[in-house]
């Protein structure tokens, strides 16, 4: 639950990637045959590697339902799988997934077990300049491209029964969510505030996956869940019928999701961020996100390193 995921509307629609980071704007710079054929153009900048070899590898962890889950026939479906597959279509070459722990994506990324992370993940200062939790960095970091803007929403059992509206509310209360993500930093900053304040304290779960958070608010061993907006949509509108989670406290405004690649790999980067341009331009962004009823977070365009 980054995922970060965070992770991830107070703000329009895709305006933190108009206004944060540097835009990048498909067809700059690649003379006459760009702008006659700009995903011929796309192809052709495409890393050696991996026009090479005619796949790129994702990591991802598949569980994340709507964004990433395994679909009736065991494959990954969800947002990023779509949009991962769509990118792929327009670089001609295979997408490979390789479902990896939340916690696990970006120090896998580290060690090129694959060629990019693409799972609910938010573009964080943290994550871009590899900080712990005392601001020392502890590796490379990774660089972000940004295609979706998400929200953290707050998940308590149908008819709210202790009345949770905020995250002050949480204070004196147990409150389960996925280790490693937005949501994990959001309640760890929380903690502070209740113990700063005098209240009691919050006391957080913190659970290698986000289906076992969600489990321990359905069963009462949390108070509530923190999840990125649209998993918890999703899980409310979904789980039992839509009977046994509500969303509650509106959502506060979280960082977009990004693609991660390593920080060596500027020349991969910078054609993800011009294909996601393509695909929005092209219309089939906004079919994708349609799809799974996740229009609301919809992007304007890619951006490099977006998150504050």
């Amino acid at each position: 639950m980054p995922h970060v995921r965070h992770a991830r509307r107070q703000i329009p629609a895709g305006a933190a990637l108009v206004t944060a980071g540097v835009l990048l704007l498909t067809g700059c710079g690649g003379g006459q045959a760009a702008q006659d054929d700009p995903v011929k153009d796309l192809r052709a900048k495409l890393p050696k590697t991996q026009r090479a070899a005619g796949v790129l590898r994702i990591g991802m962890d598949v569980n994340y339902a709507p964004v990433e889950f395994p679909g009736p026939d065991g494959k990954p479906a969800g947002l990023d799988p779509d949009i991962a597959a769509a990118l792929g279509r327009i670089l001609d070459v295979r997408v490979e997934f390789v479902d990896t722990p939340f916690d696990k994506l970006v120090p896998n990324l580290q060690a090129k077990q694959y060629d990019l992370a693409m799972s609910a993940l938010s573009d964080t200062r943290r994550r871009r300049d590899a900080l712990d939790e005392n601001g020392k960095q502890t590796g490379p970091g990774v660089d972000f491209v940004d295609y979706f803007i998400a929200g953290t929403s707050i998940v308590v059992p149908k008819g709210n029964p202790k009345a949770i509206k905020t995250l002050d509310d949480l204070c004196g209360k147990t409150v389960a969510l996925q280790q490693g993500t937005t949501q994990d930093e959001i309640v760890t900053r929380q903690v502070g505030v209740c113990a700063r304040a005098g209240r009691p304290p919050l006391t957080p779960h913190k659970l290698d996956t986000d289906t076992k958070a969600l489990a321990e608010v359905a069963s009462g061993a949390a108070a509530a869940g923190l999840n990125d907006f649209p998993v918890a949509a999703y899980a409310a509108k979904t789980t039992d019928g839509g009977s046994r989670f509500e969303v509650t406290g509106g959502q506060s405004t979280s960082n977009p999701y990004g693609i991660a690649v390593r920080k060596d790999d500027g020349p991969l980067r910078d054609v993800l961020a011009k294909a996601i341009d393509q695909l929005i331009r092209s219309g089939e962004y906004d079919k994708i996100l349609a799809k799974w009823n996740l229009s609301a977070g919809a992007a304007q365009n890619a951006v490099v390193n977006g998150g504050i």
